[in-house]
């Protein structure tokens, strides 16, 4: 602090007194600091209001806020809700138009599946008769190859007789076998029925007993792949002959035999009388019959025997075909090894010279 003061009027520097100076010093300072915290005092004061204003400036902003956070849920919560009113109601119109096309789709599907339907029946349909006019053709054409087979065997067994087909026009028959002696004179006439189906049926017989009556034939025979229940090979049914495909010929000859023998009675009982109706009744008797099967079976266990004996010797010969080739098998390589041991000096043996070690005859 300066010693002097400036006197305010003329200027003038004045000395003070230490002790004035002090005092005023004092003065001064206490001037100073009350004018300083009455400063700071404001100062304080001023801030304090304007933390008081800000305070409630910010408290009015955060009502403020919390009005317009409170509208912005609201109307959030009136959108979400309104877009869950929209989306309940495109999900309705969704669902109505799926429903509708659902139903439209099936109702095409139906429609496609009727006609695919509709179409797999009619080729089923076609496809089926189809196959019963192939199996007819096949039944039918197997049925003209085992007719004509009995006419070739029927013709080659009887050269004396005549075996002709029957007219188309005729129902129940296939062959007429007319039956004559060695001199040629007639006996009688024989007809043939050839049948190749899966069942039997006994209609056969009543049609053929019908076209023997109108042939005026006196032996009716049906040859079929099936026969009835009750017979076996051959045998009669219902006063008509009934045989498998390999009895035929068997059969007719028998037959044959009975027919020519009956027309010689019969030119013999012009004479001398009473024998024709006897051989007659013997023909269509059970003792007949009876002999008749007897020679079936015979026949049957005959060709059952060569059928047997014909495997073991086919059976025997495989063996000792194999034991000749291993026979001969060993004697090329004993004669190859020796020709490789000797050489060309080695004599050449006939059957060998073509043949190498190993290879068979």
């Amino acid at each position: 602090m300066k010693n002097t003061i400036t006197c305010q009027y003329c200027g003038k520097e004045i000395d003070l007194p230490k002790a004035l100076r002090h005092e005023l010093q004092g003065q001064l300072e206490e001037k100073l600091s009350k004018k300083l915290n009455e400063q700071f005092e404001l100062k304080v004061s001023n801030l304090n209001k304007e933390r008081e204003e800000e305070r409630e400036r910010t408290k009015r902003l955060l009502t403020e806020l919390e009005k317009l956070n409170a509208e912005i849920r609201a109307l959030r919560r009136k959108d979400e809700e309104r877009e869950l009113e929209m989306t309940k109601k495109m999900a309705g119109e969704e669902e109505k138009i799926r429903e509708e096309t659902r139903k439209k789709t099936l109702e095409e599907h139906e429609l496609k599946d009727r006609e695919k339907d509709k179409k797999l029946q009619d080729t089923l349909k076609q496809v089926e008769e189809l196959k019963v006019r192939m199996q007819q053709g096949s039944q039918q054409l197997q049925g003209e190859v085992q007719e004509e087979d009995l006419k070739a065997k029927l013709i080659a067994a009887f050269p004396q007789d005549t075996i002709e087909d029957v007219e188309k026009g005729v129902k129940g028959a296939d062959l007429r076998q007319i039956v004559r002696s060695a001199r040629g004179n007639l006996c009688g006439v024989i007809l043939w029925e050839s049948k190749r189906t899966k069942a039997w049926s006994d209609e056969w017989l009543i049609k053929l007993k019908e076209d023997m009556r109108a042939e005026k034939a006196l032996l009716p025979i049906i040859v079929s792949t099936v026969l009835p229940k009750d017979i076996t090979g051959f045998g009669l049914k219902d006063g008509v002959y009934v045989c498998e495909p390999r009895y035929a010929v068997v059969l007719g000859e028998i037959l044959h035999k009975q027919l020519v023998e009956i027309a010689y009675q019969k030119f013999l009982a012009e004479n001398k009388g009473g024998k024709a109706e006897t051989v007659y009744e013997y023909l269509t008797g059970h003792e007949f019959r009876q002999q008749l099967e007897a020679m079936a079976e015979v026949y049957r266990d005959m060709m059952d025997q060569i059928s047997r004996d014909r495997i073991v010797l086919e059976k025997n010969l495989k063996v000792r075909e194999i034991q000749v080739q291993r026979l001969l098998k060993s004697t090329v390589n004993v004669y190859g090894s020796i020709q490789g041991l000797i050489g060309s000096s080695l004599p050449q043996v006939k059957g060998l010279e073509m043949l190498e070690p190993g290879e068979s005859a």
